[in-house]
């Protein structure tokens, strides 16, 4: 049977509400790093006024970020002379905090001004720094589009300022910004060995980093 003009027009209307419920919804770009991690990281260090060695990006306690650390080159030769290189396994270090071994230890080689985590996101930043946040200074390193938004400003800042994170933005050119600066007079905690364990990390990384040849 024909339809009718009525018919038509309810079957056109039908149709073109299902052809639009059926269309993609507008896709916004991801936000990008402006350059690449150890770049950024390395402007980061300077805009916050870190002074050491911004170590390439490694992933520590399961996190990646860019340590900024100091040889402690006195402390390095004593552990030469004693042949005590870094130590990366958990158990050994475990034991140096043991009162009864703590005076046997080897000292601390490394000095770590700071820790970078540089993300996109200011969630996955987070993430990153905040467990490195009880020990020392932190700071996240995002783009700067992803501070333009209200989940930023209402979610990210009240957190960054408990955990006394400092924020550091870079622009589409990838020149850095200070947003938000660290708190310095949280309380931090003691020695502990997962403090030390990172040490013997980071010392390992520095001596690695000093090996390694310049790229050209």
């Amino acid at each position: 049977m024909a339809a009718t003009p009525q018919n038509t027009e309810r079957s056109t209307v039908a149709g073109g509400a299902k052809r639009s419920r059926s269309m993609p919804s507008r896709v916004v770009p991801p936000i990008e790093l402006p350059a690449g991690v150890d770049e950024l990281a390395t402007a980061a260090a300077a805009q916050l006024g870190w002074n050491g060695v911004v170590l390439p990006e490694i992933t520590i306690l399961g996190r990646k970020v860019c340590v900024v650390a100091k040889l402690r080159t006195d402390v390095h030769a004593e552990r030469i002379a004693m042949g005590a290189g870094p130590v990366a396994d958990r158990a050994t270090v475990d034991t140096w905090t043991w009162p009864e071994l703590a005076g046997t230890a080897p000292a601390p080689a490394a000095e770590i001004v700071g820790v970078l985590a540089v993300a996109r996101h200011w969630r996955t930043a987070m993430a990153s720094a905040v467990p490195f946040a009880r020990y020392g200074e932190a700071a996240m390193v995002l783009p700067s589009p992803a501070v333009l938004t209200e989940d930023y400003v209402g979610n990210c800042l009240p957190r960054a300022r408990a955990y006394g994170l400092a924020v550091v933005t870079a622009d589409p050119n990838a020149v850095v910004d200070l947003d938000l600066e660290g708190r310095t007079e949280r309380v931090l905690l003691a020695e502990d060995p997962v403090s030390r364990l990172v040490n013997e990390l980071v010392y390992d990384h520095l001596l690695r980093t000093a090996e390694a040849p310049a790229s050209h």
